[in-house]
């Protein structure tokens, strides 16, 4: 029987394997590559824009751990792998916008780098923002440049942990529980948004599969 879903308010690498024994690892593998091929092949191909959004918001009418089912398991640098993280920003964002939008905005005061051009920083940075942001990100990874998608959530990603760094810094001598909370969520999205980087890398290889 396999375990229970839980959907992290953070995630990191190793909270996605949440899937524990039952089926045969070589044919969840399989199942999980052949359906993310399937998936992206199917919608690339045909661009129909009805079609692009039920794929995009397929977590929103059927759940979360439907996906989970099919790829939480897979690896990190893979095809699978790649979507389940991309849904899974998508999903956390529409989940937590109002907290988001304030980790993303001290994100972008305090980042120099490529990032905030890449993510494609909406100005404001307000939770109706945050959900568009992630809705056009994921639709870009059926309708556009795969690895560029991939990228885009990489460096938001990486936004995000600089915004729960800055606020963990500030918190840390009055609210010390909540510093540590947020330091923690910080590595977690660093780790995930290393991993994306790798998935944008492989994807420009041809070898993401």
């Amino acid at each position: 029987m396999t375990a229970p879903y839980r959907k992290p308010a953070l995630f990191a690498g190793h909270e996605f394997s949440a899937f524990q024994g039952g089926d045969d690892p070589a044919e969840v593998s399989a199942i999980a590559h052949d359906t993310a091929r399937a998936l992206l092949s199917r919608v690339r191909d045909e661009s129909q824009p009805d079609i692009v959004q039920k794929v995009v918001s397929f977590a929103d009418d059927n759940g979360i751990d439907t996906l989970a089912e099919l790829w939480s398991r897979s690896s990190a640098h893979s095809l699978p792998g790649a979507l389940w993280r991309m849904y899974l920003i998508r999903d956390l964002i529409r989940a937590q916008a109002p907290q988001m939008s304030v980790l993303f905005s001290q994100g972008l005061s305090v980042l120099s780098t490529a990032d905030v051009v890449v993510a494609g920083a909406p100005t404001p940075a307000g939770p109706d923002e945050m959900v568009s942001l992630a809705d056009t990100i994921l639709h870009g990874a059926f309708t556009g440049d795969f690895s560029g998608a991939l990228d885009r959530s990489a460096a938001f990603c990486r936004i995000i942990s600089a915004g729960c760094t800055a606020v963990a810094n500030e918190s840390d001598a009055t609210h010390p529980e909540r510093a540590s909370t947020l330091t923690v969520q910080a590595s977690r999205l660093t780790q995930t948004a290393h991993e994306l980087a790798v998935c944008a890398r492989l994807w420009r290889d041809s070898s993401l599969d």
